[in-house]
């Protein structure tokens, strides 16, 4: 069990310039700090004003795109795509961004989020003639946009858009244009940033930071952004649409990076926050808090000033480690989590234990960390989660088990701390949660089941994979 696959994953990322003269490089540096949001496939579309060029592959952004192949991508402008894979979809038919030739001309998509009416709409497409060459609920909207008897690209998008429902953060680009749209509710996150005279737009700040772009604003929900040879221009094609936004809360928990920043909120403050509020609401007699690393970092920073526990790097992570390895047979206990992971018994040895982590999503890697402590001679080890307990599948763009494999929603606080072999178990509530993020209108139907846009899949006579992509 790899460290990582026992915790919810954002699907992807999506990065897009226009105006800069190595938009191709630059595409790829985003891409690069966007890497965390997506492992499994890596694509970039570049144009020069009459042609698009493209390049994808599966992979690490690193290993896609070497010198030679950025050398390939001409052209001022760019979008670009990193993706996590899920069950069943691990294919480059599946990667972005995704490039069609239709009767309007070349258009590239790249899509962070899920269409929750992808089903129904593929089912009628392919009724009336579509053919689909991936398994991607990104290519109903294409299909929608070459069926569209819009008479510009924006009408074109805005109509495509106006027939899909759940989660979307998108950017198009055909030769001459760049378009970034948010849903109405603003599940996934969308970035506006300037590079001197060109445009940049990412799932993350952070992404401008590294090619030194300015963060300018979030994309509003509901927003379509248009750069062209004549500037910037915002739209609103959905006002007859009422929408909460509901942007995704999970993002704070442990999608983002930590150096990321939301409507003004940071990430790694609102971490710290929750930390805190934790060992408010879950107070525990400990002599260390030690985070399980990266993710728990924050939060335990938070929890150790918060109870005047002193705080300890008592698990070292291995940063070294690909998604492969050969495993040995039955000879080496824990073996995923100890390549990941290494308890220093100096610190643990004799001590009671505060674990920190940010979530438990089936507890199989909790339950070896718990273990692995206790095998460095810790005296007890008490976890504590800096978010509710995830009793809910995601629709809106984020990989997850499904209900049945959720932990929490099986089995009571006392029994998951069973399972897990910890001496206690204790969860930040929502409200808890809320409080520590600040602001408002966020989803949060992981933990609490309130969907703003309900997943229609289920209905239909096939079930699309998840992949938001």
């Amino acid at each position: 069990m790899d460290l990582e696959d026992d915790h919810f994953h954002d699907e992807c990322g999506v990065f897009g310039v226009f105006g800069a003269a190595e938009a191709a490089n630059l595409t790829y540096l985003g891409l690069h700090s966007l890497q965390h949001r997506g492992q499994e496939s890596a694509g970039i579309v570049t144009s020069n004003g009459e042609q698009l060029f493209v390049h994808r592959g599966m992979g690490l952004v690193a290993d896609v795109f070497t010198a030679p192949v950025i050398d390939r991508l001409h052209g001022d402008r760019a979008i670009g795509h990193v993706r996590y894979s899920t069950a069943g979809s691990s294919h480059i038919k599946n990667a972005q961004p995704l490039a069609v030739d239709c009767a309007h001309g070349s258009i590239a998509v790249a899509h962070n989020g899920n269409l929750t009416n992808a089903a129904r709409l593929r089912d009628e497409l392919e009724d009336a003639g579509s053919i689909f060459s991936s398994d991607s609920d990104t290519e109903v909207v294409v299909h929608l946009f070459a069926r569209s008897r819009g008479r510009s690209t924006v009408d074109r998008v805005a109509e495509a858009l106006d027939a899909v429902e759940g989660a979307y953060s998108l950017v198009f680009m055909t030769p001459s244009e760049l378009i970034a749209v948010r849903d109405p509710h603003g599940f996934r996150p969308l970035c506006l940033g300037k590079l001197g005279e060109a445009y940049v737009v990412a799932s993350e700040p952070p992404a401008f930071h590294l090619i030194g772009a300015e963060y300018v604003r979030d994309i509003e929900p509901g927003e379509m952004v248009v750069f062209d040879e004549t500037g910037m221009r915002t739209l609103r094609p959905f006002t007859d649409r009422k929408a909460k936004k509901k942007f995704c809360i999970f993002e704070y928990v442990y999608f983002a990076r930590p150096d990321a920043d939301f409507g003004g909120i940071s990430v790694y403050q609102a971490r710290k926050r929750m930390g805190r509020v934790l060992a408010e609401l879950e107070p525990v007699k400990a002599d260390l808090v030690v985070p399980v690393p990266d993710s728990g970092v924050a939060a335990a920073l938070g929890f150790a000033e918060a109870s005047g526990i002193p705080f300890e790097l008592g698990l070292i992570r291995s940063h070294y480690v690909g998604r492969t390895f050969i495993e040995p047979q039955q000879s080496i206990r824990h073996f995923g989590v100890r390549l990941k992971l290494h308890p220093v018994r100096e610190l643990l040895e004799g001590k009671r234990v505060a674990v920190i982590d940010d979530s438990i999503v089936r507890g199989t890697t909790s339950r070896k960390i718990v273990k692995m402590i206790r095998e460095a001679g810790a005296k007890e080890v008490h976890v504590r989660i800096s978010s509710p307990p995830t009793r809910w599948p995601c629709f809106y763009g984020i990989d997850t088990p499904t209900r049945d494999e959720l932990i929490a929603n099986r089995y009571s606080k006392e029994e998951i701390a069973r399972f897990i072999t910890a001496d206690s178990l204790g969860y930040l509530t929502i409200e808890g949660l809320h409080r520590a993020v600040g602001g408002s209108g966020y989803c949060d139907a992981c933990f609490s089941g309130h969907y703003e846009v309900a997943n229609t899949h289920h209905e239909q006579r096939r079930q699309l994979p998840l992949v938001g992509v």
